[in-house]
């Protein structure tokens, strides 16, 4: 599983300087990812009241912000969809006693397209998304991911598309030195809960639940949905240590990536 921040709408796209160390790290991450079959993405920018999956067979794309160049609403990436995987993640959830429905009309939103079109960008994996769930509640994310868990032996690759910082309003103000630390203090403290060996299973999903005890938790995260992605990842990973493979600044904001 891999964790990632997907930057700001399609800014990585357009080569925008503040993405640089993102475009960089998503340009070559892709060999430490092995050969997968086929992708589950759990994207920050799609909830429901239920689970739910993407299952067309060519999902269009969908342009889900505003304010950009022309450029932004011509992306192309084709990656085809997987009816079959759709039905097995649908299988799975449903063993696990959690509500799924698919949908085969919806689309792949930025928050899969940006990030796939420069890591795999002659986009040949087919993909199905998975909703987040309206609830935000972390508790039922990291049991998605433990229902997901089965799809690892299955050379199926799963990636949480976030952010691990994500308060809009402090992207577009001047920094100061007390935001910094509130920025860094929860890093680190998410660093720590991710990859730190000598922590317990149970230890690692206690902190993840509560992550709004975290120092600074909701300055980076007024609102929950770009941080659940990686407690869907940890669910999957089924306890174990991440590996930090991206600690860097996006649009001048201290983030990270995760892969288990």
């Amino acid at each position: 599983m891999l964790f990632i921040p997907h930057g700001g709408g399609p800014l990585p796209l357009l080569g925008d300087e503040g993405h640089s160390n993102l475009i960089a790290f998503l340009k070559t991450v892709a060999p430490s990812l092995g050969k997968p079959s086929a992708l589950c993405l759990i994207s920050a920018h799609w909830e429901e009241a239920v689970a739910t999956l993407t299952s067309g067979e060519s999902p269009a794309l969908i342009y889900d912000y505003y304010g950009f160049p022309d450029e932004a609403y011509r992306i192309h990436y084709p990656a085809k969809g997987s009816p079959k995987l759709a039905a097995r993640i649908e299988e799975l959830l449903k063993r696990s006693g959690i509500e799924v429905h698919q949908d085969a009309q919806r689309g792949f939103d930025h928050g899969l397209f940006v990030p796939l079109k420069i890591l795999y960008p002659d986009a040949h994996l087919p993909c199905v998304q998975l909703s987040l769930l309206h609830s935000l509640d972390a508790g039922r994310h990291i049991q998605l991911g433990k229902a997901l868990a089965a799809l690892r032996q299955e050379n199926v690759l799963i990636i949480g598309s976030g952010f691990s910082f994500h308060n809009l309003s402090a992207f577009f103000t001047a920094d100061d030195n007390q935001s910094d630390a509130k920025n860094q203090a929860f890093q680190d403290w998410l660093i720590d809960t991710c990859t730190n060996e000598h922590l317990s299973a149970n230890e690692r999903e206690t902190r993840l639940t509560h992550w709004k005890e975290a120092p600074y938790a909701l300055y980076c995260h007024p609102r929950a949905e770009h941080l659940l992605p990686l407690q869907v990842c940890f669910g999957a990973s089924n306890g174990a240590a991440a590996r930090l493979v991206f600690a860097g600044e996006v649009l001048g904001k201290k983030t990270c990536a995760f892969l288990w």
